[in-house]
């Protein structure tokens, strides 16, 4: 049976910006998840609570403000705090390329530069859970 894929983007810190992070989870729902929206400026655990009780596949964080280095791995810490293994942390912003592949090393899934491609990251989100759940996700024809 096919599922919809519950993604949470979140936006992390004191970054009031988040005309990327609306038009990311546009462009999810579009293709068919489950979208759960965070709002501005939330802290590394609100994020972890709204993913645990919305029950989500995935977390994606939008991150300008160059915190990056420090939101992730405490996003990620508090995900293996709560046993959330089979949760794929992913997101994007503005980072170094050494940075994302610190991040990466970590265990954070792949993270995308401006520029990138949103087909290529509900792409991305697709395989990841297809591979790590086993089954094909439910799809819209909008990608």
């Amino acid at each position: 049976m096919e599922k919809k894929i519950r993604i949470l983007v979140a936006k992390a810190g004191l970054d009031g910006h988040d005309r990327g992070a609306k038009v990311v989870a546009s462009f999810f729902r579009d293709a068919g998840f489950e979208v759960i929206y965070s709002g501005l400026r939330q802290t590394p655990q609100m994020i972890v609570q709204t993913a645990l009780q919305e029950d989500v596949d995935v977390i994606a964080i939008s991150m300008l403000s160059g915190a990056h280095m420090t939101v992730f791995p405490r996003v990620l810490q508090l995900m293996k705090e709560n046993n959330m293994n089979d949760v794929l942390l992913t997101g994007g912003g503005i980072m170094s390329d050494e940075d994302i592949q610190k991040l990466q090393e970590m265990g954070v899934g792949r993270l995308f530069g401006p520029g990138s491609s949103l087909h290529e990251a509900v792409a991305y989100v697709r395989e990841w859970y297809e591979k790590t759940k086993g089954a094909k996700p439910e799809k819209e024809n909008h990608d």
